[in-house]
């Protein structure tokens, strides 16, 4: 039998992955870098070629018929081996390379002001970096590994902790010089306030209201203030006498060493529930410069902050 004849065409069967797993052909087409129409097209080759629906076409989207259910886990699975393909064809130069996904906020106030640090210690590799709110799929990027703020526990992935978080109260010292001496949340009370209202927001961390009731506080206007998606921004804000804001600890220390923000009750911490998490798919075989790369972010944070806990 001619391999043509029971062979899917893979060009199409990318795209049917990728629609499956998006459920939505515009999605895919978005992804792949065609237009929804292609998608279409290929998605139709397929259902000539497999003799039956594989899509259920709704309203906003869709959904895998039976047939396509079928395919699908075999689709998800050549589309992950042509990666580890790609990746054995270039193992030569992933030994120099190393490719990174994490949240902008965590790449601007934590990572970027420390990596010249690693690429003192390794100049011959190069860092390519993703800042992106959304979770990278492994299964359809180049990616090696992420750095993730959340609960832990991510479903087909190796996770290890690296480092624990907590909030604490930040400002300008412009803001709090020329007050007297601050010793309790009372005399925070008439301060603007900062909130952080970045989408990787952990439910634990308390909102200002929280904060000040924890404390015997009642303020009023407590969820008054500016308002930022970004913990980056929210800190930015801070450190131009904005207001006091409840920062991540951890995205804030370089700011808080450097006297662009001070903590006028450092002694106040909430530890939070969730941390900042090493990701990578199980069995993924790294190169030297992901494994150097890895070994540098454990010194990092034993070197930088013997507060944080790296304990999984």
């Amino acid at each position: 039998m001619d391999l043509k004849d029971v062979m899917p065409p893979f060009l199409s069967v990318r795209v049917f992955e990728a629609a499956a797993r998006s459920a939505s052909f515009a999605r895919a087409a978005e992804e792949l870098g065609i237009t929804a129409g292609a998608v279409s097209q290929h998605i139709r080759a397929l259902e000539e070629f497999a003799g039956q629906p594989l899509f259920r076409r709704l309203g906003r989207g869709v959904e895998l018929t039976e047939a396509g259910q079928a395919a699908y886990g075999h689709a998800s699975a050549a589309m992950a081996e042509m990666l580890q393909a790609g990746r054995a064809m270039r193992a030569s130069m992933r030994g120099r390379r190393i490719s990174l996904s994490t949240a902008p906020s965590f790449a601007s106030k934590w990572l970027i002001p420390r990596l010249n640090r690693f690429q003192d210690a390794y100049p011959d590799v190069e860092v390519r970096m993703s800042a992106d709110m959304g979770l990278v799929d492994f299964a359809a990027s180049d990616i090696d590994l992420a750095i993730r703020y959340g609960p832990g526990g991510y479903e087909g992935l190796y996770c290890e902790r690296l480092m624990s978080e907590s909030v604490v109260v930040v400002g300008s010292p412009r803001l709090i010089d020329g007050r007297p001496p601050i010793t309790s949340a009372a005399d925070l009370i008439d301060l603007p306030l900062i909130h952080d209202e970045s989408p990787e927001r952990d439910p634990s961390c308390p909102t200002w209201t929280m904060w000040f009731a924890a404390r015997g506080q009642k303020r009023h206007d407590a969820e008054r203030g500016l308002r930022f998606n970004q913990s980056s921004l929210a800190l930015e804000a801070a450190a131009a006498g904005k207001g006091l804001v409840l920062a991540k600890r951890q995205l804030a220390l370089r700011d808080l060493a450097d006297g662009l923000l001070v903590s006028p009750l450092a002694q106040a911490e909430d530890p939070v529930g969730f941390a900042y998490w090493l990701v990578w798919p199980r069995g993924r075989r790294f190169e030297p410069a992901q494994a150097a790369f890895l070994a540098w972010l454990r010194d990092q944070v034993i070197e930088g902050d013997s507060v944080a806990d790296q304990t999984a």
